[in-house]
């Protein structure tokens, strides 16, 4: 293929076939370079140009390299999603602290009045709404939002970080 005949295939296609790429993709930079390399690749293999065929080759090469570079760009994604940056480590008296404070809620359970407790841990645990819990315990909605108050009025004084 000589370099007007090159010249005149670009100019005729390529921006029908950046338009195509960009219908894909939704992405004008995107939609460029693949229409770049496309036409790169077709001055490197030196295809013969015979009867229109060529267009049909460039939206298929066009088409192919799109797939790719999709795939290539997942398999990116998925791979910074899976590192894991250890740039916070926690202090050691962080840990003391959280510790700490994970122990005294422990025991603020243990000495919670038990059909508070109940409700707490059914709310907080398992995700129940006030209505479900009520049918469960056979009270009233009123009940449980009473206890559910209490319980919750009750550790945070127990809880309450001392200064």
């Amino acid at each position: 293929m000589t370099r007007e005949e090159f010249k005149s295939l670009f100019d005729r296609n390529f921006d029908s076939v950046r338009s195509y790429i960009y219908y894909r993709c939704g992405d004008q930079d995107m939609a460029t370079d693949i229409a770049q390399d496309v036409f790169m690749k077709v001055w490197e293999k030196d295809f013969e140009i015979r009867d229109g065929k060529i267009v049909g080759l460039l939206y298929k090469m066009a088409g192919d390299l799109f797939v790719s570079t999709y795939r290539r760009k997942e398999l990116d994604s998925k791979y910074r999603n899976t590192i894991e940056l250890d740039y916070y480590s926690e202090a050691p008296d962080e840990t003391a602290e959280y510790n700490e404070l994970k122990e005294r809620y422990e025991e603020a359970l243990a000495t919670m009045n038990e059909n508070q407790r109940i409700v707490f841990l059914m709310r907080r645990v398992e995700g129940l709404k006030y209505g479900e819990i009520s049918e469960r315990l056979n009270i009233g909605v009123k009940a449980v939002e009473k206890r559910m108050t209490l319980a919750l009025k009750y550790l945070k004084e127990e809880l309450r970080v001392q200064i």
